[in-house]
């Protein structure tokens, strides 16, 4: 992936952000994609081009949009001649306790966590089998363990948990297809689903009784890239050992 290009959705904040600066610094070009954070994805590329310059652009997209991912797959290839890995980072997270889902709550949650990962990986899929590339899905450790009140996310990410699975069977041998699945990692922005008492309770059920951050995150999204020639089809939890405790 050294020299590469690499295509990460949702790269402006968070957890994309950090993910953009490990692969950046590990020597990939970046298509940093965003939808509503242009701005904040326009000074992080300005950033890391002060490092290593013709090295990121931003490309914006909604996601949703899933007749438009083609050209949008098209246009991340052609800003370096190449596409070589994608990790799809974006999502979106809200709850949708029974009783209360809508249509429009299943359309965003699953078109933002499920179908545009499919379909981006479609879109992209000649491109990686020509650089026998990777793909790298971020999952949730509640694809296996359903987090109450969030119903459709949950069913979203338990569905790419299995998508990451059919891909890596249906792209090989030339492409690489895994998952990361955080733990808590960063609490919502709001910080309304998750109170002090909520996030106390959290940790305390966390083996290694604290809450990771975004580089634990974008060092596993690394590896996989990068270091990892013989792994395809695995869903690794980064969630200090969250999974294993009952």
């Amino acid at each position: 992936m050294q020299g590469g290009a690499i295509l990460v959705t949702g790269a402006a904040r968070r957890i994309g952000a950090a993910i953009v600066r490990r692969v950046h610094a590990a020597g990939a070009d970046v298509v940093l994609h965003c939808h509503r954070s242009r701005d904040e994805a326009e000074r992080l590329a300005a950033e890391l081009e002060a490092v290593r310059a013709h090295s990121c652009r931003v490309l914006a997209h909604d996601l949703l949009d899933v007749a438009g991912l083609p050209a949008f797959v098209e246009r991340a290839a052609a800003a370096f001649g190449r596409l070589d890995a994608l990790v799809n980072n974006a999502s979106s997270f809200h709850p949708t306790p029974i009783g209360s889902i809508t249509l429009r709550d299943w359309d965003d949650l699953i078109g933002t966590n499920l179908r545009a990962p499919l379909f981006l990986a479609q879109a992209a899929a000649p491109a990686l089998r020509r650089s026998r590339g990777a793909i790298v899905n971020i999952v949730d450790i509640h694809a296996e363990r359903p987090l109450a009140d969030f119903v459709v996310y949950s069913v979203a990410k338990a569905g790419l948990a299995g998508l990451t699975r059919s891909l890596a069977l249906e792209l090989a041998p030339e492409v690489r297809v895994n998952g990361v699945a955080p733990g808590s990692i960063l609490w919502p922005d709001s910080g309304a689903h998750f109170p002090p008492a909520e996030q106390e309770r959290i940790v305390a059920h966390t083996p290694l009784a604290r809450v990771g951050g975004p580089d634990d995150i974008a060092g596993a999204v690394k590896y996989l890239l990068f270091d990892a020639p013989f792994v395809t089809g695995q869903v690794l939890a980064v969630d200090g050992g969250r999974n294993i405790h009952l």
